[in-house]
């Protein structure tokens, strides 16, 4: 499959790889998109791919002789068997009814490879009038100082015994959120440092792994972290206190960037845009 560039820039609204997800503006290119389907039947990681770092093999895979590319849309479908296994259509166009064409064909692979799910992702640029989905975020450390934070956070190795042994039922509460499958690479070694907040000797929040990878175009990026904050230690600040602690650890360890995907109008969405994150668009899903 060959990508033609001059068809495919302008339908991208905003920077969102199949497969991949969100790119820095600076490193989405044509050989990005070939490249991903290249590899779409090896089950392996592209050297710039955010999810290489957990091993394994890579769960999501591009559905190359089903891709749709024409001047005026462009359609890029993959399917994961992660659970019971889904069929995600990539929606690029300008076009109303590209999201109508991408459910048919979702639709339609979804009974062709015998799994339940049918999704339909489509991007939206920076200024829609009704965004809705998840809002792509910049972090720019080039043009921001980012100083550390003054408050209870250090990583979860700097907190005394008995303030690390509750981490664990932390987790375990804000599972939902990615902290249990955090805790378990912690113990296996096996991801960066984990910052957490403390108050009156128990661990109530959690930013992690702090990791940086170069992106496709060799930049480092600090790549994205599961973030939570208990129900009951909300409303103290303790969540901006995370975040911030977290980009100072980004700058000083020479990251360029952080990409975040923050659910419009969440409490993740409202602290990012009143810290200044740019916004480079937005992803909707739809379930077919």
């Amino acid at each position: 499959m060959f990508f033609r560039w001059n068809w495919l820039r302008p339908q991208l609204t905003a920077p969102i790889v199949p497969t991949l997800g969100p790119l820095h503006p600076d490193a989405l290119t044509v050989g990005v998109f070939e490249e991903v389907l290249r590899v779409a039947d090896t089950g392996g990681f592209l050297p710039y791919d955010k999810d290489r770092r957990w091993g394994g093999e890579k769960a999501e895979r591009v559905l190359r002789e089903d891709v749709v590319h024409q001047a005026e849309r462009t359609l890029v479908p993959t399917v994961t068997r992660r659970g019971r296994g889904t069929v995600k259509v990539f929606a690029y166009g300008m076009r109303d009814s590209v999201v109508d064409e991408a459910a048919e064909l979702a639709t339609r692979l979804a009974a062709a490879h015998d799994v339940p799910g049918a999704r339909v992702v489509h991007p939206l640029g920076p200024e829609t009038a009704h965004p809705r989905g998840t809002r792509i975020q910049l972090k720019d450390f080039t043009t921001s100082l980012c100083p550390a934070p003054d408050g209870p956070v250090r990583p979860v190795t700097a907190w005394p015994a008995a303030v690390r042994n509750t981490f664990a039922p932390f987790a375990e509460t804000m599972a939902a959120d990615g902290l249990a499958f955090l805790h378990t690479r912690m113990r296996a070694g096996r991801c960066g440092p984990v910052l957490a907040a403390a108050v009156e000797d128990r661990i109530v929040g959690a930013i992690g792994p702090m990791e940086i990878q170069p992106d496709a175009i060799g930049h480092p990026q600090l790549t994205p972290q599961y973030f939570a904050v208990l129900p009951d230690a909300r409303g103290q600040g303790l969540g901006r206190l995370l975040w911030r602690a977290a980009m100072h650890w980004g700058r000083r360890h020479g990251a360029a960037y952080q990409l975040l995907q923050t659910e419009v109008g969440g409490p993740s969405d409202q602290l990012c845009l009143s810290e200044g994150l740019n916004s480079l668009g937005f992803s909707h899903t739809t379930h077919v």
